[in-house]
This record gives structure tokens, C-alpha cells and sequence, in this order.
């Protein structure tokens, strides 16, 4: 017969899982976030639920099942490797009236385990008649679909406000699930050339989508008119969606946005993205660290040249260093910003690598050393967005595609 589907409210109440090897590892996170007083029997448990115990978010006795371990359980889940042990588990349940999963056989317990999608206070949760495939593919549609806004789960309208976004570095599938929910529900979406671009094609048509671009040594919008017009159009009574590019706290301005909406009263979301200091290099086998060789990673902001009287950097102090040192907005400078590593102790040789359009389509990269990454950089033709990694890590990408560096 179909089970009956239902929600357990198993917060403070007592959960035993007899068995601790990897699916009572993922059974347990959930009964955690349900806020279960959750009991693992065991002789052994895999090292993830070893430290779940050690921080004290469960309790772990080290010993095999035995009758009796029910006692005061108001749910059972039973996944050991043994049919035997599982029976004997479901039997004490059955005594006690205690709802029983097995996992090992789903007729033998008294309860089914659901595969099981979380969005935004929704939870979804997907039978198939014993087939988990099936189950799990329905759940993960179901999910991706309220998180891409492809299923409207908006009862309400959305509180007028504005939620700063970080699109990631470019690629239209490395927004995080909140940011592309929250993009869905906009009114109104202030953007630039460094967000996912792709995204706005799949906007509602009444969205207004306003331009704040800024091309580097071009045209620009005035950072004070982007504030205003975020606050212009919240106090309209729409929801700003402020998508940027990278992350917005990471040299994005971002927080000049925030503390214009908060000292206007406009309620302000923050939602960090994937920033491009990091992923662009990744996708080009650049790692920013890697164990051995980098034990510091330094993320600089390349905006104004090393003897600019408004620079912050220490740049002495920046060629001492032996790890990584990211260098965002720095094309334009590049020779300056060598030069002033190699002065400050680096050695001429250290690889450099530099990848343009870091995940998009027309992605590429370039490596090359600090006594040569100006001349390769302009013989190439790189323009911004780009990102240079310097540092011993820049050099690793030759074992991965056999090009040296020029």
C-alpha cells in the first residue's frame, strides 16, 4: 500500500540510529537540521559523524545494538549491515509503536524515507513506490525548478528593498541558488558588464533592467547615481536586485551600495557570490594555493599604480612574500605592478599566469614570468576583465597542460 506522507516534528525529541557508516551519515544531517536529540548506536561510525559526536550535536555510544535502545525513541532508523540487527531493530519498534526505517529493506520497517529537496523554507519531499532513483530525480527537479524560478513559489509579493548579488565571475551557472531566486523576483535589476549577462534574457518582460557598466578608461555610470537609482526605485515600492559580478564585498563596491540603502532606510540583502579572484584562475588549472607550495594567498586590488599617492598597498612587504598574490584590475599596470614585486624581493622568474574572461565562452590565458608578463600581456592583446596570479602556483598548470611559460 502507498505510505502516507507526513512531517515529523522531531525537534528535542529523541531520535536513535542504529548503524553509523554512510547512510546513517546522511540520514543524520537531516534529523540534526530537524533539531532531533539524535542517539547513534555503533560499534563503529565513519570519521563525518565521529566529529558530529566530538562537537557534541549527537550522542555516540560505541557498542552493538541491543533490546532496549528504543527506550524513549519517537523515531527509528535502522542501517546497519546486518539483515539480522535490522529485523531486531524494527521487532523493538514495532513492540513499542516506535515508526522504523530500514534501509536495507523498506517492507521490513514501519516508515519510508522520502528523497528530500530544501528552497526558501520549502521542503520537498518525493515517494516512488521503492524506487530512490526515480524519487531522487523527481526532488532534484522539483528543487532546481523553484530555484531557478521556473515554478513560482511567490504567494506574496516580495518586500520592496534591494538585495546586492553577487553573480560569480561570469558563467551563468555559477550564481548561488539564492542569488538566481532572488534575481527572479526582481522588478527592477541594476547591473553591469560583469554579472552573468546571459541571465538577464530569462528576466520576466516587465523587469527593467538599467545599465550601470563601467568600461575600464571608458564609459562609466557615476557610483553616486547607481546609489541613488537603487534607492530611487526601492522607495518606488520594487525590489532592486543589484547584480554584480565576483562577489560584491570583494573590491565590488559593494558595501558603498549598502551603507547609501542604509542610511537612506532601504532594507538591503546581501547575497556573496563566487568571486573571480579565485574561480577564473581555477577554471584556467591555476589553484591559488596548493599544499606545499603557497601558504598565503593575498588578493590586491590593482586600480591605481604602485607609486600612486592613493594606493594602500605595501608593496614592499608584497614582494617578501613567497605564497600567491591575486591581482584584480591590474592589465592596464601590469608592467608597474612587476616591477614593484621584483623590487620589493621576488624573484624575476616567478610565474605569472593571466586569465581573461575568466569562465566565459571566450575565456583564455596567458602565463608567463614577472620579467616578462608586461610584454607578453600586450603582445597578446589581453584586455580586462582579467586576473594575474603570481607566485609558484602559476607554474603548476604546465603539469596539467604540458605548455611552459614564456
Amino acid at each position: 500500500m502507498d505510505p502516507y506522507l507526513a512531517g515529523l516534528v522531531l525537534a528535542g525529541r529523541r531520535v536513535v540510529v542504529v548503524g553509523g557508516g554512510t547512510v546513517a551519515q546522511r540520514r543524520i544531517a537531516g534529523l540534526l537540521t530537524a533539531g532531533a536529540d539524535v542517539l547513534v548506536v555503533a560499534p563503529d561510525v565513519t570519521p563525518a559523524v565521529e566529529g558530529m559526536a566530538t562537537a557534541r550535536e549527537l550522542t555516540w555510544e560505541a557498542r552493538p545494538y541491543r533490546d532496549g535502545d528504543l527506550d524513549g525513541a519517537w523515531y527509528v532508523v535502522s542501517c546497519t549491515d546486518s539483515t539480522e540487527v535490522n529485523a531486531a531493530v524494527a521487532a523493538e519498534a514495532e513492540r513499542r509503536r516506535v515508526f522504523c526505517v530500514r534501509a536495507d529493506d523498506a517492507t521490513g520497517g514501519t516508515a519510508v524515507t522520502p528523497a528530500v529537496g530544501h528552497h526558501d523554507g520549502i521542503t520537498v519531499g518525493v515517494l516512488a513506490g521503492r524506487r530512490p532513483r526515480r524519487s531522487a530525480a523527481v526532488r532534484t527537479a522539483l528543487v532546481e525548478a523553484l530555484a531557478t524560478g521556473l515554478v513560482d513559489d511567490t504567494a506574496e509579493p516580495v518586500t520592496p528593498g534591494v538585495a546586492l548579488v553577487g553573480g560569480g565571475p561570469g558563467d551563468p551557472e555559477l550564481i548561488t541558488v539564492r542569488g538566481r531566486r532572488l534575481l527572479t523576483r526582481a522588478d527592477v535589476v541594476v547591473t553591469d558588464r560583469l554579472g552573468p549577462r546571459d541571465l538577464l534574457d530569462h528576466l520576466d518582460p516587465h523587469v527593467e533592467v538599467v545599465d550601470a557598466s563601467k568600461i575600464p578608461y571608458g564609459r562609466a555610470m557615476n557610483q553616486a547615481r547607481i546609489n541613488e537609482l537603487l534607492i530611487e526605485h526601492a522607495r518606488a515600492g520594487k525590489f532592486v536586485v543589484r547584480l554584480k559580478g565576483g562577489d560584491p564585498y570583494v573590491f565590488g563596491r559593494g558595501f558603498e551600495e549598502a551603507l547609501a540603502c542604509a542610511e537612506a532606510g532601504v532594507p538591503v540583502t546581501v547575497v556573496p557570490g563566487v568571486t573571480s579572484a579565485f574561480a577564473a584562475p581555477a577554471v584556467a588549472d591555476v589553484p591559488v594555493s596548493h599544499r606545499g607550495v603557497a601558504h598565503e594567498i593575498v588578493v590586491v586590488s590593482g586600480h591605481v599604480a604602485p607609486d600612486d599617492p592613493r594606493s594602500l598597498v605595501d608593496w614592499p612587504a608584497l614582494g617578501r612574500l613567497r605564497g600567491t598574490v591575486v591581482l584584480l584590475m591590474a592589465v592596464e599596470r601590469i608592467g608597474a605592478f612587476a616591477t614593484a614585486l621584483i623590487d620589493g624581493g621576488r624573484p624575476a622568474d616567478t610565474p605569472v599566469a593571466v586569465v581573461q574572461d575568466g569562465t566565459m565562452r571566450i575565456q583564455r590565458s596567458v602565463r608567463a614570468t614577472l620579467a616578462t608578463v608586461a610584454d607578453v600581456v600586450r603582445e597578446e592583446g589581453i584586455n580586462p576583465p582579467a586576473v594575474v596570479v603570481v607566485g609558484p602556483v602559476a607554474g603548476l598548470a604546465e603539469r596539467v597542460t604540458g605548455t611552459p611559460a614564456r
